[in-house]
């Protein structure tokens, strides 16, 4: 029965993650960000039980990878695609908001999402670390993105809202932030994985403090720290693999 318990955790995932796509048509973003959310958690804890379970199978290994695309590629796609179409309505005097396909911008998301997962399911030296952004790290930009603009006024220890809220309510930074991102996704370019073997310190010493800095950030900016801890993993993921291919 245990052998089943990491697959069952993937099609959680899959479900959430198809379950937000109609939430977007019908506006529904926030409910839809949220069950991106669950599907983040999902994707973490189905490897994760499968390490602590000791079980592994090439039929998880596959479907693990067909989630992702939904979940990270397909349904992060819509969202920003829906989100620039809400700029765009909103602020229709804004840098970009008079071109008419800009939002399509948005589904080079999904398109190199594919790459990047068949790019990962073919190199034998993504084990305990990546090349290129990994999917969930992508879509979760867009995801707090997306929760940070439907809710401006989450308490802040640091006064940044207003300066984050002007940032991400403009469609030029949002295609800007979609093309770069999506080709940091197919870069060969080496970042550490979040994704833990086992619980000691030994070995997790970058994720462990990575994690705690993630903490602190939420408590002094909300969620407001999601996109701004996501782009420090990408400069400390260079520095720090940069560091250990010159030792």
């Amino acid at each position: 029965m245990k052998k089943h318990i990491p697959n069952l955790i993937t099609t959680t995932s899959l479900i959430l993650a198809s379950w937000s796509i109609p939430l977007i048509f019908e506006g529904k973003m926030d409910l839809a960000c949220y069950l991106l959310i669950g599907s983040c958690f999902c994707d973490f804890f189905d490897g994760f039980s499968a390490r602590l379970l000791k079980v592994s199978n090439p039929l998880g290994e596959q479907l693990d990878s067909l989630v992702d695309m939904v979940a990270f590629g397909v349904a992060p796609g819509i969202l920003t695609y829906k989100y620039i179409q809400l700029l765009q309505e909103t602020y229709p005097t804004a840098l970009f908001s008079d071109i008419s396909w800009l939002s399509y911008i948005a589904f080079l998301i999904p398109i190199m999402s594919a790459f990047r997962l068949a790019k990962f399911n073919i190199d034998t030296r993504q084990t305990t670390s990546f090349y290129g952004l990994a999917t969930p790290a992508n879509a979760s930009f867009y995801i707090y993105i997306v929760l940070i603009y439907l809710y401006p006024d989450l308490p802040m220890l640091l006064p940044a809202n207003e300066a984050i809220f002007n940032l991400i309510s403009s469609p030029a930074f949002i295609t800007g932030l979609t093309i770069f991102l999506s080709f940091m996704m197919v870069a060969n370019v080496p970042m550490f994985s979040l994704k833990f073997k086992n619980l000691k310190w030994k070995g997790n010493e970058i994720r462990f403090t990575f994690i705690g800095l993630w903490a602190i950030l939420m408590f002094l900016i909300n969620i407001a720290a999601i996109p701004l801890i996501g782009a420090m993993y990408i400069v400390w993921s260079i520095i720090t693999m940069k560091k250990n291919s010159v030792a």
